[in-house]
Formats: C-alpha cells, sequence, structure tokens
C-alpha cells in the first residue's frame, strides 16, 4: 500500500455504455466500454485498476470492451530503468538542447515521430459529460458501517498481487542490470567463431576487411591521450608507468567515450552561460489550493484551448475554463505522502514546461505507488519544431529514474493504450523495452511477443498458457464493499435490505472488472 489511514475511494458503476464515435476509425457508435464516476479514488486503488486495463478521463474512469470495441486499446508500460534511447529520441533531444544553448530552430520532422505524443484521450474526454455522476455529496459521505455479517478482511493487508510481486522482482533486476554495464550483451557473436569478411565491390559498402570508422571527436581524444603519454612521464603510485599499463590506459578511456549515453546525459546536462534560452520543468500539484498552481491556471488553460484548436480542431466552446477544468484538473485522486514514497507525494500533477518565462507544454501525470502515468500533453503549437510530444515523453520517462531512487517500488512509465489497428498510434511501441497488457489474465506480456500476434488480430489474449486465468477475479461476491444510505456494508447485507428489481448482474459485472482486491477495498455508492 503507499499509504496506511486513507480514506476509502468512493464510485458509482455505470455499466456498459452505448457506443461512441471512435476518434480513430471515425466509426460512429463502434467505441465501446464499461465506465464508473470516481467520486475519490486512493492512489493504490487506480494503480491496481490501471493493471486491469482501466485509465482516466478527468473523473470518469472507463474499461474498453476490448473484444467488442472498434479499436482494441491495450495498456503499455514502459520499464523506465531499462530505457534505451533510439536514434529518433536523440535527435529530438539534442535538437532541444541547440534551441536552448544557441536558438537554433531545425524545422525539420523526424518521420518516426508523431505530431502529438498522446493524442487518444481527447476522443474520451466527453465520457466525463455524459456519465456525470448526480449523487449529492452527503450522500457520499459515510457515517456507519454495518457490522451485521461482518465479511473480515483477512486478505486486505497480507500479501501482494502477482502484478505488484513482478513489478518489485523487475526493479530488483534492473537494479542488477544498472550495476553491471559492462556485462556482454546477448546476441553478439562469440569471439570464438571465426568471421571471414570478403571485401566488398567498389561502390557496394564498407570494406569490413579495415578498420571501422570513427567519430572525429573520439579520434582527436585519442590523439591528445596518446601525445600526453609520449611528452611526459607518468608515474603510478610511485612507479613509473609501463608501455603496457598506457596501452590499459587507453583502451580503458577509448572504452569510456564508446559507452552510450543515458537519457540523463541529454536531459541534465550542463548548458553555456550565453545559452539563448531558458527552459524550467515545474512539477505543480493540481490542486487550487496550491499557489503554484493557481497563479498559473489561467495561463494553462489559454494554452489547453489554444492548443485543441489548432491540433484537434475545437470549436472554442469546446475547450473553454469550465472544459479544461473537467478534464485535466478534476481529479479523483487524493494526494498521498508515505515514508517510502517519493518527496513530491503521489497523486496528479502538472507538469510545466516553462520557456523563457512563459509556459509552452503541460504534461498531465499521476504518480502512484509503482508508476508514473501519462494522462495528457498539450503545448503551444509555435513551438512543434521541438517535437514537444516526444520530448516530454522522455523527460516524463526520465522523472520516473527519478523518483525511484527515493521510492524503489517506483520504476514503472505508463504511456496509456496501444492501439495497434490505428497505424498512428503505433509509435508508443517505439519506447522500449515495453510490455503489453494481456486483456484476458492481466499479466505483463514484452511487446516483441504480442506485435506477430496484433498484425493476424486486432484483438490478442497474449498469455500463451492456455490454462491460465485472471488471478484476480471475483471469488465471492457477498465481499464487495457497498456504501447505502451512508452506511458501508458488504453485498450480502446490503442485498437481503434492497427493495426492487435484483441489481445482482450489474454487480457481479463490476465486481469481475475491478476484481476482488478493489471491490473488496473501494466503495460502490447504490442510491
Amino acid at each position: 500500500m503507499a499509504a496506511a489511514g486513507s480514506s476509502a475511494s468512493i464510485v458509482e458503476y455505470f455499466g456498459g455504455e452505448d457506443g461512441y464515435r471512435c476518434g480513430y476509425c471515425k466509426n460512429e457508435a463502434g467505441n465501446l466500454s464499461h465506465g464508473m464516476w470516481a467520486h475519490s479514488m486512493t492512489v493504490q486503488d487506480y494503480q491496481d485498476l490501471i493493471d486491469r486495463g482501466w485509465r482516466r478521463s478527468g473523473k470518469y474512469v472507463y474499461k474498453p470492451i476490448m473484444n467488442q470495441t472498434c479499436c482494441p486499446q491495450y495498456t503499455i508500460r514502459c520499464q523506465a530503468l531499462h530505457f534505451q534511447t533510439s536514434k529518433s529520441h536523440k535527435k529530438v533531444l539534442k535538437k532541444m538542447l541547440k534551441f536552448i544553448s544557441k536558438g537554433d530552430v531545425s524545422k525539420g520532422v523526424s518521420e518516426e515521430e508523431p505530431m502529438d505524443s498522446h493524442i487518444e484521450d481527447v476522443v474520451t474526454c466527453d465520457f466525463a459529460y455524459k456519465s456525470e455522476s448526480h449523487a449529492s455529496q452527503s450522500e457520499l459521505t459515510p457515517l456507519s458501517v454495518d457490522h451485521t455479517e461482518r465479511v473480515e478482511d483477512e486478505d486486505k493487508d497480507a500479501g501482494e498481487t502477482k502484478e505488484e510481486v513482478n513489478a518489485q522482482q523487475v526493479e530488483s533486476g534492473s537494479l542488477q542490470i544498472c550495476a553491471h554495464k559492462d556485462t556482454t550483451v546477448t546476441g553478439e557473436p562469440s569471439h570464438s567463431a571465426k568471421i571471414v569478411h570478403a571485401p566488398p565491390k567498389p561502390g557496394k559498402g564498407a570494406d569490413l576487411s579495415k578498420p571501422p570508422c570513427r567519430k572525429a571527436k573520439d579520434i582527436r581524444k585519442e590523439r591528445k591521450l596518446q601525445k600526453l603519454l609520449q611528452n611526459q612521464t607518468c608515474t603510478f603510485e610511485g612507479s613509473e608507468l609501463q608501455a603496457g599499463d598506457q596501452v590499459f590506459l587507453l583502451q580503458n578511456s577509448k572504452s569510456k567515450t564508446n559507452q552510450p549515453k543515458t537519457i540523463e546525459d541529454f536531459v541534465f546536462v550542463s548548458l553555456p552561460d550565453d545559452a539563448q534560452h531558458k527552459l524550467e520543468v515545474r512539477l505543480v500539484p493540481v490542486s487550487f489550493e496550491d499557489p503554484q498552481f493557481k497563479s498559473s491556471f489561467n495561463q494553462s488553460a489559454t494554452l489547453f484551448a489554444k492548443y485543441q484548436m489548432a491540433i484537434h480542431k475545437d470549436t472554442p466552446s469546446d475547450c473553454g475554463e469550465n472544459e479544461f477544468t473537467r478534464f485535466l484538473c478534476n481529479s479523483p485522486l487524493e494526494a498521498e505522502n508515505a515514508p517510502n514514497g517519493p518527496e513530491c507525494g503521489y497523486g496528479s500533477f502538472h507538469q510545466q514546461y516553462w520557456l523563457d518565462g512563459k509556459i509552452i507544454a503541460v504534461g498531465v501525470i499521476d504518480i502512484l505507488p509503482y508508476c508514473v502515468s501519462s494522462v495528457y500533453l498539450y503545448y503551444d503549437p509555435d513551438y512543434s519544431f521541438l517535437s514537444l510530444g516526444v520530448y516530454s515523453a522522455l523527460r516524463e520517462i526520465a522523472f520516473t529514474r527519478q523518483l525511484h531512487e527515493k521510492a524503489p517500488d517506483l520504476c514503472f512509465y505508463y504511456m496509456g493504450f496501444y492501439i495497434h489497428s490505428c497505424p498512428k498510434m503505433r509509435y508508443k511501441g517505439q519506447y522500449r523495452p515495453s510490455d503489453l497488457l494481456c486483456p484476458e489474465t492481466y499479466v505483463w506480456t514484452p511487446i516483441e511477443q504480442c506485435l506477430p500476434l496484433l498484425e493476424h488480430s486486432k484483438y490478442c489474449r497474449f498469455n500463451q498458457d492456455v490454462k491460465a486465468v485472471d488471478e484476480g477475479r471475483i471469488k465471492e461476491l457477498g465481499r464487495v464493499r457497498v456504501l447505502h444510505k451512508r452506511t458501508v456494508m458488504p453485498y450480502s447485507v446490503y442485498k437481503k435490505r434492497r427493495k426492487g428489481p435484483s441489481d445482482e448482474a450489474n454487480v457481479q459485472q463490476y465486481a469481475s472488472l475491478v476484481g476482488q482486491t478493489c471491490s473488496e477495498r473501494m466503495l460502490l455508492f447504490r442510491s
């Protein structure tokens, strides 16, 4: 658990809604999902829900009906501690560095990178308007707990879910990998294997019998070191450095310069004193009680409207202050702090990118017990040349790694949904290594294993163990917690008191989707 003593989540389940217009294939009623309104939610409950395929848009929490919806949406997470920057990622990071330090403006946009890095949620933000709860605040305030036929919560604090154990195993494994950066990478040819390189025909590529081409910078460094070694007598612990030692020193120097750069080498690089621009990233809690959030609200809301109208062709009425507040400022997550958690705490945040004193982009994120979850991004279209969608995603991965230092369990970056059936949404698979969530057993599967399956069918069960089942499935419906007439009770008690037609099928569906653990922790509101 992220924090002890936090108040219970209160949700109102709406069931399977009628189909919505799909923002990907434009099917007018093909987008099908289950949904619930979260009046309040703990970060641990939301972590467990997204590990079962749920996602939030404002206070509306929804789960696509994967085997029926027109464009199946698979939860995707990046293993942030193992993250490897691709060539196109490095181009974006270098482009930002050149712009800040020298003012260089590159008009070229990488073919591999989309215009917008977080496009999907704009499709679902209208859920909040159509399905908003009308329950009063007084109805949602529990006064008592009915202990009649009380169900023991012996499983509440004991043990961890399978996903949590897996997360910790991955995290501890990644620490070992980070500690041994010089170990041999699998897939490289064995040194004992005899490799014969035939010289190529003229004009047909590099001659592999000759030394490979090297960067001029590395050659200059090597020459400088050689000159240094020749022109002075080096001593090491009082003894003269022999020729063999000099060669070792030279080789060691070369291996260091040839090591691949980490994402931090690009993001946290020191800039020259005469840098043309100043970029500052501020983490602001989503709360009108926070002075930074309050003072920057108008500028942030104006930027959101500018972005929505330019990029998504919204009308001014579609992206006013009320819509901005409902979609990106109203979060059900309760802020929590824990001794082993990050200094900023858990909850919902706006990560603001300030360039020369003005906001040019805002990444909306949730910081949860095991991950940073990306909610949305909006930016100033005037700065599209900086590829802010990709840049912000890379910054959020670096931020996840930073939080991990204080909160060891927090080691994943959730990118929302991966939609293979929509080619423009496949870019999320470029953040490697990453995993997709099996829609039937809710276990994580490396994306490399999923892609061949998705080429054959848009809906897939990734878990190849045919006997495997959902380990978190509902086993005892009577243990589901209900909030009825301001009294907390197990469903077994509520069922006997309820007047009118049975709602058991609806509660059964809710419990099967959220799982046994969340159904026993969260309060299902019944009017």
